[in-house]
């Protein structure tokens, strides 16, 4: 542990040189009954304002001079209530502080300094979320600001089982990482199990919750996400009611969630805002349109290519009728259109939102007509892949979304090749590797795979809450009573 210097002149132009004098470090120096009194912040993450009308103010006060170090302390824990105030011993602290928006007091003569939080409103305040849509529920969602999204989260389950265990994640960025969970919901073994795994992480620097999945997910690679992210506090609130763990990362708007299951891409944070029934109805569209959108490229390449004994003779005719004149195999129409759509697709998620819509309507219309006009194309073609694509966009997750895009390729792939014999050996692969992950132990097709039957009142079905009275059997928590017995 480095010393602190004690003439505060040397240590001032230490901090400076070993920060290479950086622009926004500001210093100053008062006498105290004779006795000098420095203080350092970063213009950049401090409040000016702040410094000058609460910190400043208190040490221009009449100080006993005997103990001035102690006195200053209790003079600034009696007139600033609002800021974080803490003595610091070692060298290596200084800067993390500073960088953190504390302000650095020092005093001529003590190897001791104390800093005073003095930071600066940096984040956005609270907003509607701009990447999941919100009919009905709160409308509020996580922002930068670390202690707010922990707030977003405290302010809705008031219980003193709800935790947050820290961890600092990063040598140069030391990002905070809250672990939230319900103490007697939750138990240990999971916790331990990625607080390890976040203890390892030996890097520079995480600056997002992105990276963190990776992290996290280990050397298990898959495609579909085993965690979610969300901007929404109250499907974190769902989600630890139900025996799950949050994950929040400083500077970053976006939680973590975990495990997540392959059910959980059926589910949104609407169905606990809405009847029943119309849930659903909505999980079953949700769950065709993942069928459509991940295998109708495949069927139809492997029914015209190699089975199209099994279509009847009058549709048969007409697509023969439609393919006249087309120079290219069914696989590179259904390919080439595929493609031609993800391109306007990503142009679209990309381009300002004012632009966005009408550059991938026009563009599919444009495109589309303009291929079939030219002969490049079929129109049956067309209408397979606008199908496919409008089915695509009941998922708005960007981690599903991609892996459903692999996944219809890799289909495509075996559909050219085999045809229904190539399309049913993907679809053994895509179960057997669906089956074989898992997340903090919990199987990855729990619900249907172990099958269970009380997990089907909340899978693709959706009965009454009054029904659901036990948490999901496959999170293994410790209390799995959600709804106790009417009085």
């Amino acid at each position: 542990m480095k010393e602190i210097e004690k003439n505060i002149e040397k240590l001032i132009q230490n901090i400076k040189n070993d920060n290479n004098n950086s622009c926004d470090i500001s210093t100053r120096i008062i006498k105290i009954k004779n006795k000098k009194i420095g203080y350092i912040f970063l213009e950049s993450v401090s409040s000016d304002d702040k410094i000058s009308d609460f910190l400043v103010k208190s040490l221009s006060k009449d100080l006993e001079k005997t103990n001035l170090f102690n006195n200053i302390f209790k003079e600034l824990q009696n007139t600033i209530f609002n800021s974080k105030l803490k003595i610091i011993e070692n060298y290596n602290e200084i800067f993390f502080y500073l960088s953190s928006g504390f302000t650095a007091i020092l005093i001529e003569g003590c190897d001791k300094i104390i800093v005073v939080e003095t930071k600066a409103q940096l984040d956005r305040s609270i907003q509607e979320s701009s990447s999941e849509a919100i009919i009905r529920g709160p409308k509020d969602s996580f922002t930068e600001n670390y202690m707010t999204n922990i707030g977003l989260i405290r302010k809705r389950i008031k219980d003193k089982n709800l935790l947050f265990e820290e961890i600092k994640i990063g040598r140069r960025t030391k990002t905070k990482v809250a672990i939230s969970y319900l103490k007697d919901v939750v138990k240990e073994d999971k916790i331990k199990k990625i607080k390890d795994k976040l203890n390892k992480l030996d890097i520079d620097g995480l600056i997002d919750s992105g990276p963190l999945r990776d992290y996290l997910s280990g050397k298990e690679k898959c495609v579909f996400p085993k965690m979610i992210s969300t901007e929404r506090p109250d499907l974190c609130i769902q989600s630890l009611l139900n025996g799950k763990i949050v994950i929040i990362v400083e500077n970053s708007p976006y939680a973590l969630i975990i495990p997540a299951l392959l059910i959980d891409i059926f589910h949104v944070s609407e169905d606990n805002y809405q009847e029943p029934c119309n849930i659903t109805i909505t999980r079953i569209l949700k769950f065709i349109g993942f069928l459509l959108t991940l295998l109708t490229p495949a069927i139809y390449i492997a029914v015209t290519t190699y089975n199209f004994q099994v279509i009847p003779d009058n549709l048969l005719t007409s697509i023969a009728v439609q393919r006249q004149g087309v120079p290219f195999p069914t696989a590179v129409e259904i390919v080439t259109m595929l493609i031609t759509f993800e391109i306007l697709r990503e142009s679209d998620i990309r381009l300002p939102n004012q632009m966005g819509a009408a550059v991938s309507i026009v563009g599919a219309l444009v495109l589309g007509e303009a291929a079939v006009s030219a002969g490049i194309v079929s129109p049956i073609v067309v209408i397979v892949v606008a199908l496919t694509s409008v089915s695509g966009l009941l998922f708005t997750d960007i981690d599903v979304i991609n892996a459903i895009r692999i996944w219809r390729f890799i289909f495509i792939i075996a559909a050219s090749i085999l045809g229904l014999i190539g399309l049913v050996i993907a679809a053994i692969m895509f179960i057997a590797k669906l089956a074989s992950l898992d997340c903090l132990g919990t199987p990855y097709l729990a619900t249907i795979s172990p099958f269970n039957m009380d997990a089907q009142k909340d899978g693709i079905l959706k009965f009454a809450k009054t029904n659901i009275k036990k948490r999901p059997f496959y999170l293994n928590t410790k209390d799995n009573i959600k709804v106790g017995e009417q009085k």
